[in-house]
């Protein structure tokens, strides 16, 4: 977990007592400050902000004001050694503190006072409340650790009114309106979308529909070339070139079907748009990119014997690929490489600045890279990596596919695509040199990482890309705490991560079993928003264009977890944004039980309710 910042709330609780740092139950004359059990007391524990102190010269330092009355936490040299909360005044050394990870103890810290090294720690418990003191550094004193807690997220959505049955002493009954626990947008909710429509009954989980299961990997809701798809897979992808996108879905016995789109929100029917190959087995990925740079996509497969792209005809459909594979290299047979969906990390892109989309891949003994020329022919793999780090070997750093995201990005502007990646100790970056080879890996951000308690790519996901439209690629994660941000300096380093929003994160009840959680620009300004399908339905966190997000608002009641909302799974219901109307905002789509159900990007036209 980062250091919280100024823009949340947090309850400061002890490691050893689980109680809370804040006034005594009776305050006294001299601000002296408690750890005390809230619980069942009608009160809540004391809410502090932090706020950094730019002008501290022996590292960043904070002021930790009560985020009600303004007074701040204060070291007052006082004779027992007591900590007080009193009036800020600026420069003061007492009321500036370190906030100091404690090492190997994710989400834990010191709380040190800046003007004499010492640590906040607990006095002798008394008889009702435990002072807080300050104290020399003792590692093994559980005492001295403390958690930050966020408060809880604030969100605007509106409780939905039911019918109530009332029975009468006369054996009449008779209905009253009452409030459920369930939740609807707010009026004014910004942007809105249209309520839940089936639209197409075919690419469901239901016997009727078709009974879709996945049975392999299927792409990102998030997108983009190189998001591979296995047998059973449903996802979205623009099949024509026109700038919105279709239904695709693998299917054993029939290959690649779709339905198009036909711009008000509705599909066509489903017709065949890859036949299957009479080679084609289950470990085989597939995807829809636009190899050649025409503006139309190609069907591209990693199979046993290599890479096959298939192009597109006048009929709109992809012919099977025949003879000889473009590339043998990337496939799962062990004559092009043994490359394994579970180990091996594969993506598609434009790694040089040329236009044209390169196939990099991440084997046991690190980074390998094929590079499309001008005529669409790929250069065979070296026997050596580009760069023997990021794989999944020991000698390559152990890199988990499960584990450890990897991103391929350009971090300084020079047009040519970087290498990035989130192991247990934190972010390491890789930098492309002008020759096309990659500088030894940099440690350049200690967050993110599993130490940290980032422990999956599914419970806390993590991104790469621009907060602020047209800056340098900063990372953006789903932590235990809520949403972390680490700017971009352009030069391929990071700013200290920051805790922007508490909310989305296991601290406030999103899970990886239950919810998605992505980025998208869901009102066309360029920037990405933050979209989770809850409990609820879906929630969309603006961005405020300077690298955090506005407080959650409940957008649609639908494709959410709860019975309310649809009873949507993530192991059986596949959901994405997607532009399917041609307006430039995404839409919602999702896969369920009858079908696929479509909610449309209002943009503020029309109130949903």
């Amino acid at each position: 977990m980062p250091v919280p910042t100024e823009e949340l709330k947090l309850a400061i609780v002890n490691a050893a007592t689980g109680e809370a740092l804040g006034a005594r139950a009776v305050p006294g004359p001299d601000g002296a400050l408690v750890v005390r059990d809230f619980a069942g007391g009608g009160q809540s524990p004391q809410q502090w902000q932090l706020a950094p102190v730019q002008a501290a010269q022996d590292g960043q330092g904070h002021v930790i004001r009560d985020a009600a009355g303004g007074k701040v936490l204060d070291a007052a040299g006082a004779p027992d050694r007591g900590v007080r909360q009193g009036d800020a005044a600026t420069g003061k050394k007492g009321q500036q503190w370190h906030i100091v990870p404690v090492e190997g103890e994710a989400g834990l810290f010191f709380i040190e006072s800046a003007a004499g090294g010492d640590v906040l720690d607990l006095a002798d418990p008394g008889e009702e409340d435990t002072r807080v003191v300050l104290r020399e550094y003792d590692d093994s004193a559980e005492s001295q650790r403390w958690r930050f807690v966020p408060a809880e997220p604030e969100r605007t959505g509106d409780r939905v009114l039911r019918w109530s049955p009332l029975s009468h002493w006369n054996g009449r009954r008779s209905w009253r309106l009452a409030r459920s626990a369930a939740l609807r947008p707010a009026p004014g909710a910004a942007p809105s979308f249209s309520d839940m429509l089936l639209v197409l009954e075919a690419f469901g989980s239901d016997q009727d529909a078709g009974a879709w299961t996945s049975e392999g990997a299927a792409p990102s809701p998030s997108g983009g070339p190189g998001q591979w798809a296995a047998l059973g897979a449903r996802f979205l992808a623009d099949t024509t070139g026109a700038g919105r996108s279709d239904i695709v879905g693998l299917k054993p016995a029939k290959g690649a079907v779709t339905s198009s789109t036909r711009g008000d929100g509705t599909f066509d029917d489903e017709r065949v748009l890859h036949p299957p190959a009479p080679s084609a087995a289950s470990e085989d990925l597939w995807t829809l990119a636009d190899m050649t740079g025409d503006g139309r996509p190609d069907a591209v497969l990693l199979c046993a014997d290599g890479v096959r792209v298939c192009a597109q005809d006048d009929a709109g459909t992809f012919a099977p690929a025949s003879g000889e594979p473009v590339l043998k290299a990337f496939g799962h047979g062990e004559q092009a490489g043994g490359w394994s969906t579970e180990k091996h990390l594969r993506l598609l892109a434009d790694t040089t600045g040329d236009g044209r989309l390169d196939i990099v891949g991440c084997h046991d003994d690190g980074v390998h890279i094929a590079l499309q020329d001008e005529e669409g022919k790929f250069a065979p793999l070296a026997d050596e990596p580009v760069l023997p780090a990021f794989g999944h070997g020991e000698k390559a750093g152990n890199w988990l596919v499960d584990k450890h995201p990897r991103f391929l990005a350009d971090l300084t502007g020079d047009g040519r695509a970087d290498i990035v990646g989130c192991h247990d100790d934190g972010v390491w970056a890789a930098l492309q040199e002008e020759d096309g080879t990659f500088a030894e890996p940099l440690y350049v951000l200690d967050d993110f990482g599993a130490d940290q308690g980032w422990s999956s790519t599914q419970e806390h996901p993590r991104f790469l890309v621009g907060t602020t439209g047209g800056g340098a690629a900063d990372v953006v994660g789903f932590g235990p705490q809520g949403v972390v941000v680490s700017r971009g300096r352009g030069d391929g380093t990071f700013e200290p991560a920051r805790l922007v929003l508490n909310d989305f994160g296991s601290a406030q009840g999103w899970t990886a079993a239950k919810h998605l959680r992505f980025l998208a620009d869901v009102t066309g300004d360029g920037t990405p928003d933050i979209v989770g399908f809850g409990d609820e339905g879906v929630w969309v966190s603006h961005n405020d264009g300077e690298g955090g997000f506005e407080q959650a608002q409940l957008v649609c009641r639908g494709f959410g977890h709860d019975d309310d909302a649809g009873a949507w799974r993530v192991g059986r219901h596949p959901r994405f944004l997607a532009d399917i109307t041609g307006d430039g905002r995404v839409d919602i789509v999702g896969f369920g039980g009858p079908g696929v159900y479509v909610a449309r990007n209002l943009f503020r036209r029309f109130r949903t309710r």
